[in-house]
């Protein structure tokens, strides 16, 4: 499955139990958001594709949603062939670091993540508020980079992760950034915002 909503874009491969065929449909947001909801208890989701259609069984509960016509972007091409830092570091702990300093990132003010020897610092400012900065230690030897992201939408890719290690992938502070699962069933691309000086 894959998201986008211009500024990020989010894919999760997942294993099937037995093959089918093959389905491809865009479907609402919404829809998928009343699934969630509808089958929150569910072990299994079944899923088909009638002409404009798609339906979900979950249980005793069916959903029946409109397709989306036209081509979905091709999201394999969005995703670089290679990055300059890689770091791999606790999921929890760098989520909870996003969502203190986020609280002072209002008013569409980016967070700010500087990578130096051995230190991830997350800092964010906004005028006639405040400012936060937040330190966790992190396995990283490069050159010192700094980058700014939507707080939310950063905080939304941590949260999707759901191992205990997250990877962060960058080139530099203007292209994308990427947040992945160490198994690669799940990556989350994100557009930097442009930070001032």
């Amino acid at each position: 499955m894959a998201a986008t909503d211009s500024y990020r874009l989010a894919v999760k491969e997942t294993s099937l139990s037995s093959s089918g065929p093959d389905l491809d449909a865009i479907i609402p947001a919404r829809a998928l958001q009343e699934l969630t909801r509808l089958a929150s208890g569910a072990e299994e989701i079944e899923i088909g594709v009638h002409e404009n259609h798609i339906v979900f069984a979950a249980g005793d509960v069916w959903l029946t949603s409109r397709r989306i016509d036209g081509q979905f972007p091709n999201y394999k091409q969005l995703l670089p062939e290679s990055f300059e830092v890689e770091i791999a570091t606790p999921r929890e702990a760098l989520l909870e670091v996003v969502r203190r300093a986020g609280l002072m990132a209002q008013r569409n003010a980016p967070l700010k993540l500087r990578f130096a020897e051995g230190e991830l610092t997350v800092s964010a400012q906004t005028q006639d508020v405040g400012e936060a900065t937040e330190s966790l230690p992190i396995e990283y030897a490069g050159e010192e980079l700094e980058i700014g992201f939507n707080p939310d939408f950063l905080r939304d890719g941590l949260e999707a992760v759901s191992a205990d290690t997250v990877q962060l992938k960058l080139i530099n502070r203007l292209r994308p950034g990427l947040i992945a699962a160490p198994d690669e069933s799940f990556w989350y691309l994100i557009m930097p915002i442009r930070l001032a000086g």
